[in-house]
């Protein structure tokens, strides 16, 4: 049964709300017709006693659609305009900063609200609006899902429901916690994931099979904006099937920049096509587009390197492992390249085991030079430091970037040597912003690795992780083969680039980090 009055009365809150960001700041919410159509479905269709007909609506919508917006505004409805005594509405995403984004908008919509401004007490150090008149609050809530028990929810704002770490807040949340209440609503907004073993894509498999019929159930409102897995994501006509606010919010140059961006970069395709086309896709791709890589095999001259300030990245892996340093040399001039030189060392002892256990020839690699072997049936960290001892004589070696994880006591050698050595984390905040400027130099031709074998082998290796930002890091649990040269390479040119013409800033600094 759908009640006119009801849902006029939800899309007359929201109206009356304003926009928050960039351009559209200060604009009145006047819903675009895919968001109208949500709100009036989901607080129009009412059962016979005339309460809400729907206590779950999945919304699925690629990013930059105006999700937060929505998502902001929905939960100030339910704290403010659904006539609910005492109401509880919590945000809640996969950590309280993801959380906070929807939060500061209703914030911000309520400081340009006269209304809403006097009727609302804020209390920012618990992330938590007080609406006096009926004693209810919205909160932001993180996924310490323990805590969360004997609450009592009318409604939940759950954002990109994809990046939930397991089901524990979301079960804690939506099962049993609205049972006091008479018209609950669970609403999950979230773009595709990449995990298809997570609550969000169980949860968007219901929403498939009610959508296409297979599954009936009268309480759960199901929307999905994006691309079928057969479908071509080169086609404009499908981005505006995956995209509702395209040509209203969304400036089809800024998807097509977008798109250009990631036609050679799988890594960038991926992005495009999960957070663009909202399309389900793997977490880790294999990252490197080796044609690409093989074209920046230019010669190097190592004599004309005497002397030049370079920086080093160093993975010293497990002792049994490949151990690499990788030297980046920042062009002098804008007609120069990115110059990449790397070291490897290997335990001469099992070498003749590895090439049989492994199928790589790193018996070969090692007569052609471009392997080094250490006594012994593990890596001899002495003979690398006496190495990299050596190395600093010949090069002006400005900084050592490595791996905290087992390379404390090397690091400490080294800087009784007189290096300069920096930690370098390996997650996404550290290893994103160079892992972007790598490909964008390898697709522009501004690197020269002089067609080093071993490094060959290792970029194409390299499988990349995602997070839900868009950052990217190396994905050692899917690189099954060795990555470690990859990986200081990665750690060297962030060095480098971040101390690139020291007075003036780095390539970071004048353009931003990298982000689809």
């Amino acid at each position: 049964m759908y009640d006119e009055k009801r849902a006029q009365h939800a899309v007359n809150f929201i109206n009356c709300l304003k926009h928050t960001k960039g351009q559209w700041r200060g604009v009145p919410f006047d819903l675009l017709p895919w968001q109208d159509k949500i709100i009036r479905d989901i607080f129009g269709t009412v059962k016979e006693n005339g309460y809400r007909q729907y206590n779950t609506a999945y919304i699925e919508v690629p990013k930059k659609n105006g999700k937060s917006e929505l998502a902001a505004a929905v939960a100030l409805l339910m704290t403010c305009g659904d006539n609910e005594w005492g109401a509880e509405v919590y945000g809640c995403a996969s950590d309280r900063q993801q959380a906070s984004i929807v939060f500061d908008v209703a914030v911000d919509m309520v400081d340009q609200s006269p209304a809403l401004k006097k009727r609302i007490k804020p209390v920012m150090s618990i992330k938590r609006l007080i609406y006096k008149p009926t004693n209810s609050f919205y909160q932001v809530l993180s996924a310490e899902a323990y805590t969360k028990h004997g609450l009592n929810v009318h409604a939940v704002v759950f954002d990109e429901l994809h990046a939930q770490p397991n089901r524990d807040l979301f079960d804690v949340m939506t099962k049993g916690s609205g049972d006091a209440r008479l018209q609950p609503l669970y609403f999950l907004i979230t773009t595709a994931g990449t995990d298809r073993n997570s609550i969000c894509y169980e949860v968007h498999q219901k929403a498939v099979d009610i959508l296409e019929g297979r599954k009936n159930d009268p309480t759960f409102y199901p929307v999905i904006y994006g691309i079928n897995d057969n479908d071509d994501w080169s086609l404009e006509e499908n981005w505006y099937k995956a995209n509702p606010s395209l040509g209203y919010t969304i400036d089809v140059e800024k998807v097509r920049n977008a798109y250009n961006s990631a036609v050679d970069n799988p890594a960038e395709e991926n992005l495009f096509r999960q957070l663009r086309l909202n399309q389900w896709v793997k977490q880790s791709v294999r990252w490197m587009p080796m044609e690409k890589w093989d074209s920046c095999d230019e010669n190097i001259d190592l004599d004309s390197l005497r002397g030049r300030e370079c920086y080093a990245g160093l993975d010293l892996s497990s002792t049994t492992d490949i151990t690499a340093f990788v030297l980046v040399f920042p062009p002098r001039t804008e007609q120069e390249n990115y110059i990449i030189l790397p070291y490897f060392w290997i335990p001469d002892e099992n070498l003749k085991v590895r090439v049989r256990r492994d199928h790589v020839p790193y018996d070969v690699w090692e007569k052609q030079g471009y392997i080094k072997t250490t006594e012994g049936n593990v890596v001899h960290y002495a003979f690398i430091e006496k190495t990299i001892e050596e190395l600093g004589k010949i090069y002006n070696i400005k900084e050592i970037a490595f791996d905290r994880w087992g390379a404390i006591q090397m690091a400490q050698n080294l800087d009784d040597m007189g290096f300069t050595v920096i930690p370098f984390g390996q997650g996404y905040k550290d290893m994103s912003p160079s892992s972007k400027e790598l490909m964008k130099l390898t697709l522009e031709k501004k690197i020269a690795h002089g067609g080093n074998p071993v490094l060959r082998w290792m970029m194409d290796n390299i499988y990349i992780k995602t997070d839900p930002a868009g950052n990217i890091k190396p994905d050692k649990d899917k690189s099954t083969e060795k990555i470690d040269g990859a990986v200081a390479l990665i750690m060297a040119l962030d060095r480098a680039i971040r101390n690139e013409g020291r007075s003036g800033g780095s390539v970071y600094d004048d353009r931003g980090i990298l982000i689809l």
